[in-house]
């Protein structure tokens, strides 16, 4: 949401958020990535061989008895090896073993309420802005204060931890080895036996959440990996592809089971039931979604992939509340744990676009827009393609970047509405490598010079100037970006592109999403001038750099529209809802109402669905009072800007491209 559910990224919002996750990382910030001295410039690999911490892992193996290749692929499972410049999560975790030290990083989470954007997005209701209530301090579990108990083992300080890369594998080595004899069980050479020590590493408080971390670690294992980390350090772990864990070792843990009744979730993650509540709180007024009866009743289209803007207890708190917005799943940053709170079939209110809302279901992911130092953890990406997986299959959701959304993909459904929209999850998820994840890497599908190209540029290579971060036009630290910057001309120094439906001067602002296009996305191609690509983008030209050398979008093939003939211009809409003649008696008629834009006759926008005027009639308590409107009008859906749209299906003529 605009800095998702709980908050948006208004200059308000973006303080708080900075308070939750900026407190931990202050001190970390002016270290080296490896030893004493000056900070090293974070767009380049810090001084050292390019094996050093190939080389640590190996040593701190040895020290603690770990096997290495355990030790590797636990590593690889909470940062791929990166180091993030001694930089800590959104959970507070440190270095390559994301040890983690998150006493200030679980502040208050920003109030949504205070955002422009209404969730729920439903003309037929007024907006829900409520003030949730204050989510009060609380003891951090285990797994936020891993560092500590890792300067326990060690003998070294909190601050050697935090920021330098072998001593934090070190410390890693150091926790297995003090789960493993905490089990009760040898330091064993045969990584097989580690398995309830891994589980253990996790910090899991429920044997579910254990066993699908620990998973995860020996399916690294089994598969093996190789990458070369922010650092341009090279790593490699070999795989063994024979590995059976002695899985049985987890019941010496004595860990919870999860509340899994109920749940939704595709097996190998670990999921638990925590309700939203559907209940009355005034006269005539509910919260915090909706009945409904899907797929039966209307199908579900979209996956939306939001952040918290907060930390884990307080997120968790706020769906809770009657008088707040909702979504159906929630994902810890930590493990990849996963939260259900609403079912699949109901409609909550996330998108701040009721027809999208209608149609999709909402994923928020613990973490901050605005703050390219706290990361996501791999065990999180990993749970959440898997839940994105399994929905999509039980959906019949395609998978590709008009139906796994963004919150900052969505379009506003009004033009009062734009202004308002939400970013997040921001310039920082890393979509490649979700959709590798997701087992639908973005590449190339048709031949050089296509008349469609798919965004993808190299994510740790390319780092567009952001501002905003920490102060208005202060610039945010240099790191790996989804995202691509586009010029009204084929010149780094002409002016960027406009967004007439925001109506300001576009900018480098972190939440600025008027002249940027994503990794995943698809646009006509306007014309070509030597290293630079047009695209047809909000009714414009737009450019961006694209070498053959280093490629910032990929050829590919795809379905266009473009007006009819004899048409000037065909009006762009951010909901595809029904024509009047469509409503029963006692429904009131929607307005079909375009947004400040229009598509010109000679451009062309790539297609991602065609679909029925739809409109799901609920604002009552009374699930006898809904229904779902079907008209007989068609829109396609278009990637038209950074969001997507709709164009009514008689107003313009699709072909392929």
């Amino acid at each position: 949401m605009r800095g998702s559910v709980p908050a948006p990224h208004t200059p308000a919002g973006q303080r708080r958020a900075r308070r939750a996750a900026g407190a931990v990382a202050s001190a970390a910030l002016l270290m080296p990535l490896l030893g004493a001295g000056p900070a090293p410039d974070r767009a380049s690999p810090a001084a050292a061989s390019p094996d050093t911490l190939q080389q640590a892992f190996a040593a701190a193996a040895e020290k603690y008895r770990v096997p290495q290749s355990v030790l590797l692929a636990v590593s690889y499972l909470q940062s791929r090896w990166d180091a993030h410049s001694g930089a800590p999560s959104v959970t507070g975790g440190y270095g390559p073993m994301h040890l983690t030290d998150a006493r200030t990083a679980l502040a208050e989470a920003p109030h949504h309420s205070e955002g422009r954007e209404d969730s729920r997005g439903d003309d037929a209701r007024p907006a829900l802005r409520p003030r949730p209530a204050h989510v009060d301090a609380v003891d951090l579990p285990a797994r936020l204060r891993t560092l500590v108990k890792a300067a326990e083992l060690t003998g070294m300080s909190l601050e050697r931890l935090r920021t330098d890369p072998a001593a934090n594998i070190t410390g890693g080595a150091a926790l297995l080895a003090f789960a493993q004899r905490d089990l009760g069980a040898p330091l064993s050479a045969d990584p097989a036996d580690w398995y309830g020590a891994v589980a253990g590493f996790s910090g899991a408080e429920d044997s579910g959440t254990a066993a699908a971390y620990a998973d995860d670690v020996f399916d690294v294992l089994r598969t093996g990996e190789e990458r070369t980390t922010d650092a341009g350090q090279r790593v490699a772990l070999s795989p063994q592809p024979r590995m059976a864990p002695k899985k049985g070792q987890l019941r010496q843990a004595g860990l919870r089971a999860a509340a899994t009744e109920g749940t939704e979730c595709p097996a190998g993650v670990s999921c638990e039931w925590i309700p939203a509540p559907y209940q009355q709180f005034g006269d005539n007024d509910y919260g915090n979604h909706d009945l409904g009866d899907r797929p039966e009743s209307q199908s579900v289209k979209y996956i939306v992939v939001h952040d918290t803007e907060g930390g884990w207890e307080g997120v968790i708190n706020l769906v809770q509340d009657p008088t707040y917005v909702s979504w159906q799943y929630s994902l810890r940053s930590t493990d990849g744990h996963i939260a259900q709170h609403v079912k699949a079939k109901d409609v909550a209110w996330h998108a701040g676009n009721w027809y999208v809302n209608a149609k999709s279901i909402g994923l928020e992911h613990e973490g901050f827009l605005a703050n390219p130092d706290s990361w996501y953890t791999e065990a999180m990406y990993r749970a959440s393609a898997r839940l994105v997986t399994y929905l999509a299959d039980k959906y019949g959701i395609p998978l590709d970047r008009q139906h796994i959304l963004g919150h900052s993909n969505v379009p506003g459904p009004t033009s009062a509405a734009v202004p308002g929209m939400h970013t997040d999850p921001g310039p920082y998820w890393d979509w490649a490598h979700y959709f590798e994840l997701l087992g639908r890497p973005v590449k190339a599908t048709a031949r050089r010079n296509s008349a469609v190209v798919t965004i993808r540029p190299d994510y740790a290579a390319n780092r567009p100037v952001f501002t905003g971060c920490v102060t208005k036009d202060e610039p945010c630290a240099a790191h790996g970006s989804s995202e691509v910057r586009l010029h009204s001309d084929h010149d780094e120094k002409s002016p960027l592109i406009q967004d007439a439906g925001l109506g300001t001067v576009p900018g480098t602002g972190v939440n600025d999403i008027s002249s940027r296009v994503s990794t995943g996305q698809q646009y006509a191609v306007a014309e070509r001038w030597g290293d630079w690509t047009a695209i047809w983008y909000l009714g414009q030209k737009a450019w961006f750099r694209n070498p053959p050398a280093q490629p910032t979008a990929v050829p590919a093939k795809g379905v266009v529209v473009t007006p009819k003939a004899g048409l000037d211009s065909v009006p762009v809409y951010g909901r595809a809802y029904p024509e009047a003649s469509a409503y029963p008696a006692g429904v009131p008629v929607q307005a079909v109402s375009p947004l400040p834009y229009r598509l010109p006759k000679g451009q062309q926008y790539v297609v991602g669905d065609k679909v029925p005027g739809e409109y799901y009639y609920a604002v009552g308590f009374a699930t006898d009072t809904h229904k779902v409107v079907v008209g007989k009008d068609e829109y396609y859906e278009i990637q038209f800007g950074h969001r997507v749209a709709f164009v009514r299906a008689a107003d313009v003529t699709a072909s392929a491209s």
